[in-house]
């Protein structure tokens, strides 16, 4: 997939068949508009483009009025979001800055510029909530009028349900801010990971005896926090099984070296000796959460905080132990 921020770059195709979102999570919903998406652009013979924005619009409205509250909770990194769309077959993606100029841009004006001569769409493919432009003036019906007048087509998905269940973005932010990955795995048809370069921290974990592998997480509202069982990916050929703490740390100096950032900070429970102690710095590893034991916790004093870390692989050791019991039932059924 090819990857642009901005749409004027010689490397953008003359023509796509288009879609326009967020995509936090890119979740089923998403999916199945994305393999709609492709369909149509193999049948046009144009290459399928997801348009995005970062940062996302609420961030940006959130940012300039300085109220904190309207920014959503993220479920991914752009990084995440990327590799996703990716792996749903996309073509290309263009990354669009959501700035003052965008926020201020006319509907009419966003079609012209973006849509026909930024990115030569001749299919758009939008959601049923969809609304673009200044104060959200644009709509589908809109769009649907400016692409008969212009010469592409126009049609609007609805929505996708599990069980019952809307399947949107804020479905997937609720689940993991309750902390049901099992509900937030069945939203998104996966388990729900975050990805990253390993970076350096005060490297207290080895000092407790407990080496911990960093992501950072970019945005300072994550739409998960706490300490979870995860399995680790991207260290060999097999997973490491470990616990992570998802969040800024509390009990920690917030004037470290990593300047009170949102990290994601994994214990492997066995390390593998071939990376030795620096081998993991710098590699792309992917942290999967599959159980969320407690939300963050502060302790008084280092002696408190290795003891519940301590706690915490105990019982990370047991739940890895009962779903391995379960997964073994279970084949031994299937089998019968």
């Amino acid at each position: 997939m090819k990857i642009f921020r901005g749409f004027q770059h010689p490397g953008i195709a003359p023509a796509s068949a288009l879609t326009i979102g967020n995509f936090d999570g890119v979740h089923r919903g998403h999916q199945a508009m994305l393999a709609l998406l492709k369909s149509e652009a193999e049948h046009r013979g144009v290459p399928s483009c997801v348009l995005t924005f970062e940062p996302h619009p609420r961030d940006y409205f959130a940012a300039v009025t300085g109220r904190a509250e309207l920014a959503p909770a993220r479920i991914g990194t752009l990084r995440d979001k990327l590799s996703e769309l990716a792996r749903c077959g996309i073509d290309q993606t263009v990354v669009l800055p959501f700035d003052a100029r965008l926020a201020s841009q006319a509907p009419e004006t966003f079609i012209e510029d973006v849509l026909i001569q930024g990115l030569g769409a001749r299919y758009v493919l939008v959601g049923d909530d969809f609304r673009f432009g200044a104060k959200r003036a644009g709509d589908y019906a809109m769009l649907d009028r400016s692409g008969a007048e212009r010469g592409f087509d126009v049609a609007r998905m609805n929505s996708y349900e599990v069980h019952g269940l809307r399947v949107s973005s804020s479905a997937v932010r609720e689940a993991l801010g309750r902390g049901d990955l099992a509900a937030t795995a069945r939203l998104l048809g996966r388990p729900y990971a975050i990805s990253g370069h390993v970076v350096h921290g005060r490297k207290l974990g080895r000092e407790l005896g407990f080496r911990t592998l960093n992501l950072r997480f970019a945005h300072w509202k994550p739409a998960a926090s706490g300490i979870f069982v995860v399995r680790v990916h991207g260290l060999g050929e097999q997973a490491l099984a470990g616990v992570a703490n998802l969040g800024v740390r509390p009990s920690l100096d917030p004037n470290d070296v990593n300047g009170g950032r949102v990290l994601l900070e994994t214990h492997c429970l066995d390390w593998p000796a071939s990376l030795g102690a620096d081998g993991a710095y710098g590699k792309i590893i992917r942290v999967e959460l599959l159980h969320k034991l407690h939300d963050e916790l502060k302790y008084d004093g280092l002696d408190a905080l290795m003891k519940g870390i301590a706690k915490d692989c105990d019982d990370a050791r047991q739940f890895l132990a009962s779903m391995h019991a379960e997964t073994h039932r279970q084949t031994t059924r299937d089998r019968i």
